[in-house]
């Protein structure tokens, strides 16, 4: 018997939940973020001991949807290297784009006290996904500053990009979420790594950590494990280190790029993308008051 397609059975899990449109989805500003790599099968199961207790958030007709986002980093990679090291302070930047719900955003996110996570954004629909303005600048540097108390890089560029789909589940009482992602494929301009079909990425995302998912999962005898697109990204696109990744890694993604590859993308080097920016000068655009806020975990679908 063959493996099931996890996208597959998540969009028939998602057409059998109680829907809730956007604008009721409560919000979660600051949350602590547990991830799982399950399954089809396992996501199945998932959904049936749910049952009830979880809405499905819709837009429009749809209950799935595309997401892209562009990453970006320092020439010599310091986002990548801070949270493979793990240090208490860090950050990462990128652009999301909402193929589906509609809609573009800059986001900072930080890793906040006790492990939990926080967001910043600010609307970019009218700037390129892969392009860092003025105004986004000011918004990085102000918000690490006061934030984290970190000096921003002096350099900052667009090192790669993922797609995928998701289908976000809603406790309505506005404690949780859970996020369910399918079909990921990390791309770079020269090379692109895809994960396993058959495997969801789950986040569960809780104010004090105690979703009921996470209580679930563990009955299950499903643990947490520690990821990151972006750094499983670059570690599988760059052939880099991959540390407490790897084991994740190796079950994930279906492959890692040729040895070939890694001639054409250097470790030193923000890629095709960020030399194309380079040569562009300092994204340039206008200079104006940035209105950036923390995440509510609203917007054209619910953020990860």
């Amino acid at each position: 018997m063959g493996e099931l397609d996890a996208d597959v059975l998540l969009a028939g899990v998602a057409a059998e939940v109680a829907p809730i449109g956007l604008e009721d989805v409560p919000e979660l500003m600051s949350r602590v973020d547990r991830k799982y790599i399950v399954t089809a099968a396992t996501m199945a199961a998932l959904a049936a001991e749910l049952g009830g207790r979880f809405a499905v958030l819709r837009i429009g007709a749809r209950r799935q949807f595309r997401y892209t986002s562009t990453y970006f980093d320092t020439p010599d990679l310091l986002t990548f290297h801070q949270h493979r090291q793990d240090r208490r302070r860090r950050f990462k930047l990128r652009t999301r784009t909402y193929l589906d719900g509609g809609g573009r955003w800059l986001e900072l996110k930080l890793n906040g006290t006790r492990g939990s996570t926080d967001k910043h954004r600010i609307p970019y629909d009218d700037a390129p996904s892969r392009i860092l303005t003025r105004e986004a600048l000011d918004f990085v540097r102000d918000t690490l500053l006061a934030e984290l108390r970190l000096i921003a890089p002096e350099t900052l560029g667009p090192v790669l990009s993922t797609d995928y789909r998701r289908v976000t589940f809603i406790d309505p009482s506005g404690a949780a979420r859970l996020t369910c992602d399918t079909g990921l494929l990390c791309h770079d301009g020269q090379s692109s790594a895809p994960a396993r079909r058959d495997l969801v990425l789950l986040e569960s995302k809780s104010a004090d950590g105690k979703a009921l998912v996470d209580k679930v999962l563990r009955g299950m005898g499903v643990r947490p494990v520690t990821v990151s697109k972006y750094c499983l990204a670059v570690a599988a696109l760059r052939h880099l280190p991959a540390n407490r990744w790897h084991p994740v890694l190796q079950r994930y993604l279906v492959h890692r790029p040729e040895p070939s590859a890694q001639r054409l993308v250097s470790r030193g080097s923000t890629g095709c993308w960020g030399q194309a920016a380079a040569r562009g000068g300092r994204w340039a655009g206008p200079r104006g008051a940035h209105s950036g806020r923390r995440s509510s975990g609203n917007g054209a679908g619910v953020q990860a």
